[in-house]
């Protein structure tokens, strides 16, 4: 049997092209040959839907653009994941898949599982399916379909994957099976396609049949899907996988497919480059921006936020702006114009010092006094105000360039660097920053090698370093991780061998931090927690 999974990317919201776009794969696909073929989860409103789920006009839209999807397909069938409506008690939707041939729903199989932690809110929509996973012929074959979750069992989130009570894989059991179809709609993390096929793998030999794993690819808000479809035999061993982060139509032979290496993300710094990539193209795209800005400051984080976004949008649509102050070093500004001259985009220098004199001026006139960091924050407020004028006049994306062990410890200001639409690194740590830079630098010198080499540093005032305020960023990232990621306490974290005075500055100063994060613009989710929907912590609260 030949089953070709639907690797595509779509816009939430746009349910009409987005039916179109399923149907025209659709027709390529049956032209092929396909004696199945398999779209993803909520494939036509896209995911995550969120609250459109709420609003009685997208469902109506939904519905018809079903209808019509169901008028295009023939004898061979269509996996789709749909919204259902609930016609009993509970909430009132049904995140369901549809099998549908020849103009009609034949059979749909309800979600089971409704994952809700991470980034995942399922069970604010949707009402868990009660039956068990329902089994089919199809052309002399016997298969079940299960959506995301339903193999996951919440190993992806926590109790070791206990996390719910029913397991719907065990349920199908004992039923003879020739092929699971699973569809999906999981996004990417770094090392995620190992952990996808270690579960599927398990599902294909616990059931002894073959498993055609179909997920969604592109980049919606904060997250990014990296497609990574695939099919196992039922020794739980690849015959078949999808390219990542690009849109792909797959055609698997779940019999006659050979065994072939799946290939590993563990520790994959390209993939977490094209993740990022991608991230931040689709939310340009999607947005409806014609060009992307970057304020360069000769550093090593604007600089990587310019070469990825160069690489998301070409070297035509991004903008480079230098905006020196009186502490700006002259090797600073030399490296964002070599910069920019490397990356072949549009660059400008604006400087900020008369401007922050007259603030100085105003304020010694006023009787307020001046110094500290209310000074030093004065200037990337300035920064931010001339970055978002040339957003709103040339209706440019800003693209800020805080790091995530910046913005964790609140190394950063509101309303300065913190001002724009879409924060590229705000998942990457500093050290996993310097990674990418010499990735970038691979095969030619983008990024200046003073760049990558010279102590950091925010320059807003004489001889300052991040080391000034921070610890070393090997040492911080560390904690941040333990702390932020694997939710370890203090008296763990210093078990590990860090110091505790250290780890109690670290963890005070992301528990203080809050207000700042949530007052951030979203950025790409490449880490198991990123800051936003995947960590929920109140603002004001008492953190002992």
């Amino acid at each position: 049997m030949k089953i070709t999974t639907l690797q595509l990317n779509f816009t939430v919201g746009d349910i009409v092209g987005n039916t179109k776009k399923i149907a025209e794969k659709y027709r390529e696909a049956c032209f092929r040959g396909a004696d199945l073929v398999v779209a993803t989860e909520l494939a036509l409103f896209g995911y995550p839907p969120k609250d459109m789920l709420l609003q009685e006009e997208y469902l109506k839209r939904h519905e018809f653009c079903l209808g019509r999807l169901c008028a295009e397909i023939g004898e061979t069938a269509l996996v789709i994941g749909i919204v259902e409506k609930n016609e009993g008690d509970g909430k009132p939707l049904f995140n369901s898949a549809a099998l549908i041939q020849n103009g009609k729903i034949i059979r749909s199989q309800r979600k089971i599982l409704l994952p809700t932690y991470d980034v995942f809110d399922e069970a604010r929509y949707f009402e868990a399916g009660v039956e068990k996973p329902s089994v089919f012929d199809y052309k002399g074959k016997k298969m079940a379909i299960l959506i995301c979750e339903d193999i996951w069992r919440g190993a992806d989130g926590s109790r070791d994957g206990k996390l719910y009570r029913r397991n719907p894989v065990r349920e199908l059991n004992g039923k003879n099976l020739d092929v699971v179809i699973v569809i999906n709609s999981s996004p990417y993390s770094l090392g995620k396609g190992d952990m996808r096929f270690r579960l599927v793998s398990g599902v294909a030999k616990e059931l002894g049949c073959a498993v055609v794993y179909a997920n969604q690819v592109g980049g919606n808000d904060d997250l990014v899907f990296d497609g990574r479809s695939f099919a196992v035999n039922k020794k739980g061993e690849c015959v078949g996988f999808s390219g990542a982060f690009a849109e792909n139509a797959t055609e698997f032979d779940v019999e006659k497919g050979g065994k072939i290496p799946y290939p590993s993300d563990k520790d994959s710094i390209s993939d977490l480059y094209r993740a990022l990539s991608l991230g931040t193209r689709d939310y340009v795209d999607k947005s409806g921006f014609s060009k992307a800005l970057v304020a360069l400051s000769g550093g090593i984080d604007s600089a990587l936020v310019a070469a990825i976004a160069v690489e998301a949008l070409g070297a035509d649509r991004v903008v480079g702006v230098s905006m020196p102050s009186k502490y700006s070093s002259e090797g600073s500004v030399k490296d964002a114009e070599s910069l920019a001259k490397n990356l072949g985009i549009e660059f400008h220098v604006i400087p900020i010092a008369d401007v922050f004199s007259q603030y100085e001026k105003t304020f010694k006139d006023a009787g307020v006094p001046l110094g500290g960091v209310a000074e030093e924050n004065i200037q990337a407020r300035i920064r931010g105000n001339y970055i978002m004028y040339l957003s709103n006049t040339y209706n440019y994306v800003v693209l800020t360039t805080g790091n995530k062990s910046e913005i964790s410890v609140g190394f950063c200001t509101l309303y300065g660097d913190t001002a724009g639409g879409f924060a590229v690194i705000s998942d990457v740590y500093k050290t996993l920053v310097y990674e990418l830079a010499k990735y970038v630098n691979g095969e030619r010198e983008i990024i200046p090698l003073n760049t990558i080499t010279k102590p950091p540093s925010a320059e807003l005032r004489p001889d300052q370093v991040d080391e000034d305020y921070l610890p070393p960023y090997d040492i911080l990232d560390g904690i941040l991780k333990a702390y932020i990621e694997e939710r370890r306490s203090l008296d763990d974290i210093v078990s590990l061998g860090f110091d505790e005075d250290t780890v109690k500055w670290v963890v005070s100063k992301v528990n203080r931090n809050e207000y700042k994060r949530r007052q951030m613009a979203p950025g790409v989710k490449i880490t198991p927690t990123a800051f936003g929907s995947g960590r929920r912590l109140p603002i004001v609260a008492k953190f002992s």
